[in-house]
């Protein structure tokens, strides 16, 4: 069992809103050339390898023909390509393309650009913490490529309300 941490919970959560607000302002300052949804789909072809739309959409919290409809504008595209799964030769699966991958790597460097003008807009003394933060950053971009399950989606509970 992991001791428990010397700083109290709500400074925890404080780091947490303020690594979620900058992960948000960097998503929204970025360009859009493709949807969010088919961007996610790209990183998570990049990240696991070729999946079966059916895994894609669970994953992504859309509807299996939604991720159908997404995958063929990326083939469309040139980003993705669907082949067939060697595990189940009735089964298909998506890939990046090589179009796809420099896409990808193309994206993930100008939302890192953007980053470092941030960064350079910091004084001194601020840029060095995060200088020193960075073993515990790359340990949490580390932890979070672990956790693959589809996230939590809302559904209609009474009434329709969701929850």
């Amino acid at each position: 069992m992991r001791p428990p941490r010397p700083e109290p919970a709500s400074q925890r959560n404080e780091i947490a809103l303020a690594l979620y607000s900058l992960a948000a302002a960097v998503v929204r300052r970025m360009p859009r050339e493709i949807s969010l949804t088919a961007a996610a789909t790209l990183y998570t072809l990049e990240r696991d390898g070729p999946q079966r739309i059916t895994h894609l959409a669970a994953l992504h919290g859309v509807t299996q023909p939604s991720m159908t409809a997404l995958v063929t504008k990326l083939e469309d595209l040139g980003l993705a390509e669907r082949r067939s799964d060697p595990s189940d030769g009735r089964g298909v699966l998506v890939a990046l393309s090589p179009a796809g991958e420099r896409y990808v790597e193309e994206r993930r460097q100008a939302g890192a650009n953007g980053l470092v003008r941030l960064i350079d807009d910091l004084p001194d003394d601020q840029a060095a913490s995060l200088r020193d933060a960075l073993p515990a950053l790359r340990a949490l971009a580390a932890l979070g490529d672990l956790g693959t399950e589809a996230p939590h989606r809302l559904t209609p509970g009474p009434r329709g309300a969701l929850r």
